[in-house]
């Protein structure tokens, strides 16, 4: 029997070992958290800030955006100041754009607290988290914090509904924003129990032309696929204008030139950081770590993992809200089969993998989420198949889970000890650019097909006026807003339309609305597929088994 002063001791003692982990783990939960409260609380964001769906989806892609393309950045700075400086002075700045956030007074003054100085403060914040983790635990401790990181993640993610929807309904969305000040603080305060991170002997010079072409190109890339439901992806739509003048290059939208051009910046900045290390200089990135195989892997399906999740995490929440007219808290507890499927199976995947690969347990989470996604398309209407629906979140929510459970720490095991800082920045990227992709991917096969499928609707209805349909054929093909069946049916009558015609083109509408929510989710599936192919590098032994060795 062990004596009671022992046991008090031995409790003691693990208190003291993972107070560090739980402090990093606060911080990772609030860096997750945001965008999956913002996802069901667009409907009261649009009322409050008098915005549209749109305006809501680029805060949410321009958020993962600025934390995609200066991730490496973030990490870079981290080696000049110091891991743990870093750590704090992100999360002073992560704190500043919350509190910016809660008192914003319209969409502008949101995307600058939010996207943007949350945004740099997150990209200080998540390499150092990865770094102080590598510096504090080792062996088969630092397996378990990374897997502990993974799973707080998806915590964060599978919590968000739920603090979003109750805060959202009940109060309002700003006070999430508000709690996050504060416990940005709290975390500020005992930051002092995690142990100084190693500094390099020699401070690393920051690499301005990198990071220049670096972000750069990240940021034409993803805005271009943003702005493609507006510019159209091939054929203009509604394309950007300079003094008067529309931009469409060879009578096409700017989208396909901007992407190539992105990709063109980012193969420049991989031929300068080769440059700078065959000359001596410091880059901003160890190109050679991208020659990692198991690196590679991990960051391509972490890629594919978040376009997925996020763009789910965008479709449903439009569904429930704008389909369904269901409330921010509401949508939280309709996605509960989701949220406690993710959690339960982000802790089941590491003892999955003790007996399982990662590639095993990564391919497993990758067909569950496509099944999910498809079980869901064949179940969606107007009045929600309560069954079918829950069955496709619990599938979805277990496939994120098991993957969430795995890749931080094939991504973090596969590099140097030196390298952590390095490799917790591409993991960051690959996490926030897959995120952005996901938002604005989704979003724009979405908007895209509720936009055709609507024109082709009201082009053959025969109880429109012809001068009617031109019109709103016209004004579909520039773009629309998803928008509750009802408003579409109040605006024709306001147009001019009677009743019945005004129903007719509200019928339209709907049937169009959930062609472009079924095609979206079947995006989703297919992404999932696709991605198998990411893990076809992934480990095939347990990554228990060679800690153990």
């Amino acid at each position: 029997m062990i004596p009671p002063g022992a046991r008090a001791q031995t409790i003691a003692l693990a208190v003291r070992k993972w107070l560090p982990m739980l402090i990093l783990a606060s911080a990772q939960f609030i860096m997750v958290l945001d965008s999956s409260v913002m996802n069901v609380a667009i409907s009261q964001i649009v009322a409050d800030l008098d915005t549209t769906i749109q305006g809501v989806q680029s805060a949410i892609t321009l958020y993962t955006l600025v934390m995609a393309a200066f991730m490496l950045l973030g990490a870079k700075l981290g080696d000049i100041m110091g891991r743990n400086r870093a750590f704090a002075i992100g999360l002073a700045i992560y704190g500043i754009g919350s509190l910016t956030t809660a008192l914003s007074p319209n969409l502008p003054v949101l995307l600058v607290g939010w996207s943007g100085i949350e945004g740099f403060g997150a990209v200080l914040v998540v390499p150092a988290i990865a770094a102080l983790t590598a510096a504090t635990y080792e062996g088969r401790e630092r397996a378990i914090a990374y897997a502990m990181l993974g799973g707080i993640a998806a915590v964060a993610v599978a919590a968000g509904p739920l603090i979003g929807g109750w805060v959202t309904t009940e109060l309002s969305w700003r006070y999430v924003f508000a709690g996050e000040t504060v416990v940005v603080i709290g975390i500020l305060l005992v930051r002092g129990q995690i142990a100084p991170a190693p500094v390099s002997e020699r401070r690393p010079r920051l690499d301005l032309v990198g990071v220049a072409l670096s972000s750069s190109g990240l940021g034409i890339v993803v805005l271009a696929i943003l702005r493609s439901s507006v510019w159209g992806f091939v054929q203009p739509r509604k394309p950007p204008t300079i003094n008067g003048t529309e931009i469409t290059p060879l009578s096409f939208s700017p989208v396909p030139f901007m992407i190539l051009g992105g990709l063109a910046l980012l193969v420049a900045f991989t031929a300068w950081e080769r440059r700078c290390a065959r000359t001596g200089r410091d880059q901003l990135l160890d190109t050679t770590l991208l020659g990692i195989a198991q690196l590679r892997a991990g960051l391509s399906t972490l890629l594919g993992q978040q376009l997925v999740l996020m763009g789910t995490f965008f479709v449903i929440p439009v569904y429930l809200q704008v389909v369904l007219g269901l409330d921010a808290f509401e949508t939280g507890k309709r996605l509960l089969p989701l949220s406690v499927a993710m959690l339960v199976f982000a802790l089941l995947g590491p003892r999955l993998a003790a007996r399982r690969s990662p590639r095993t347990v990564a391919q497993l989470g990758l067909v569950a989420v496509s099944i999910g996604a498809l079980v869901m398309l064949a179940t969606l209407d107007v009045t929600v198949n309560d069954t079918g629906f829950k069955v496709a979140l619990v599938l979805i929510g277990a496939g994120a889970g098991l993957l969430a459970s795995q890749l931080g720490n094939v991504i973090m095991s596969s590099v140097p000890p030196a390298k952590t800082s390095e490799g917790g920045g591409l993991q960051g990227t690959a996490q926030n650019l897959g995120s952005s992709l996901g938002t604005a991917i989704i979003g724009a096969v979405l908007l895209a097909s509720l936009a055709t499928g609507f024109s082709e609707r009201i082009a053959d209805n025969p109880n429109v006026p012809p001068p009617a349909r031109d019109a709103i054929v016209a004004k579909a093909q520039q773009g629309i807003d998803i928008v509750p069946v009802k408003e579409v049916e109040q605006a024709a009558v306001k147009g001019g339309l009677t009743q019945a015609q005004a129903s007719a083109v509200a019928a339209d509408y709907g049937d169009a609305q959930l062609q472009a929510l079924r095609l979206a989710l079947g995006a989703v599936a297919l992404v999932a597929l696709l991605s198998l192919a990411f893990t076809l590098r992934l480990p095939t032994e347990s990554l228990a088994k060679d800690e153990a060795s």
